[in-house]
């Protein structure tokens, strides 16, 4: 039960990181196109820029995980530090899959 729960949060995690970082992108290259400028080159500017963000939105802010680090560090809750790691470890895991994304439409427009 307590593993299921964690990887619907992993599941959750990857994909809304991935989300930020192709969403961005694309109304970032929609927005390119509107003024002009080359879509492509804004969007993987976008993307390689908008990673860190995408992780701090998944985690929902970052006070939240230092709340529960510090649970984890202070109290001696171990499980509290891994579950944490594990999320930010999913959260990175999306931002580049989604990097990798756009820089994929990049290379097959070439």
């Amino acid at each position: 039960m307590i593993l299921l729960a964690l990887l619907n949060s992993m599941i959750n995690n990857f994909l809304i990181s991935f989300g930020v970082v192709v969403g961005a992108s694309i109304f970032g290259g929609i927005g390119a196109v509107l003024t002009n400028d080359p879509p492509l080159k804004a969007m993987l500017d976008i993307a390689s820029s908008i990673k860190i963000w995408a992780v701090a939105v998944t985690l929902g802010g970052t006070f939240s995980s230092f709340a529960a680090l510090e649970k984890g560090l202070f109290e001696g809750e171990i499980k509290s530090i891994v579950k944490q790691a594990i999320y930010v470890l999913t959260a990175l895991l999306g931002a580049n899959t989604g990097y990798k994304v756009i820089k994929l439409i990049q290379r097959c427009s070439e």
